[in-house]
């Protein structure tokens, strides 16, 4: 098998780049420390960077390859190893590093290669705000991630759709993500009309899954006193009922927790 220094080194050269890409993503969980590695090593993120600007211009209109799909994709997965890494996380956020990503979640086609290219993005995201830390949620707020997010929310694979209520979960879970969304009634209704939205399309195809942060997210609104008062009137009526009574029998019983 070869090095991960091996195969970083590789990251810097165009003919051996792809392959790279592929051994370092496949074997990223037994590298120990590959995203500091990753970080400190000369060009490598550069060249990470290179594959994600690279295929902009296939966005739109979308023609995206299942081949470019998979390729962008990886090294996404490597920039997730650096974004979960004590180490690089923070580094990682004070490049802005995460804002080459937004161009893919702002794509709308439900073809195969941009739905992973979505999905993978939102695992770099979801990365960074699985570690409960203030900083990185002020640092996403100050961006455009609540509009991405809300719009996967709507639109992507029920997958997608988990992975991005998840985050807007965490950063709810945060005080000052929760005062940023319920600072305005503009930004409470608009997170407040794709969940209900997301409840309506449950009751025909359930996903207990998804559910379950769904409610978390409602949980969590209603620790602040003026969204707690909104929500008498716009919580949907499908979480009053029974509605969801089996889908969350078949789910553990630990789905508020």
């Amino acid at each position: 098998m070869q090095s991960a220094e091996q195969l970083v080194l590789d990251l810097c050269n165009p003919d051996l780049r792809e392959n790279a890409l592929l051994e370092l993503s496949k074997k990223r969980e037994l590298f120990q420390d590959l995203a500091p590695l990753l970080w400190n090593s000369f060009g490598t993120v550069a060249a990470l960077l290179q594959e994600i600007v690279s295929i902009y211009p296939v966005l739109s209109p979308p023609n995206l390859t299942p081949a470019q799909s998979n390729r962008v994709c990886n090294a996404l997965a490597l920039l997730q190893c650096v974004a979960s890494h004590p180490d690089t996380r923070m580094l990682f956020l004070n490049a802005h590093i995460p804002l080459y990503l937004y161009p893919f979640l702002n794509t709308t086609s439900k073809s195969r290669p941009f739905e992973y290219l979505r999905l993978t993005s939102l695992g770099v995201i979801g990365a960074l705000v699985k570690v409960d830390d203030t900083e990185v949620i002020s640092f996403l707020l100050s961006t455009e991630i609540i509009p991405l997010c809300l719009r996967t929310m709507e639109m992507g694979s029920e997958l997608s759709k988990t992975v991005a209520t998840f985050i807007v979960q965490k950063i709810l879970l945060d005080d000052v993500g929760l005062e940023y969304i319920c600072t305005t009634a503009e930004r409470f209704f608009a997170v407040g009309r794709v969940l209900g939205n997301m409840v309506a399309a449950l009751a025909e195809q359930p996903s207990s899954r998804l559910l379950k942060h769904i409610i978390r997210c409602y949980l969590r609104l209603s620790d602040n006193p003026r969204a707690c008062d909104a929500l008498r009137s716009c919580l949907p009526d499908m979480l009053r009922d029974a509605t969801f009574s089996s889908c969350l029998r078949v789910s553990d019983n630990s789905y508020l927790g």
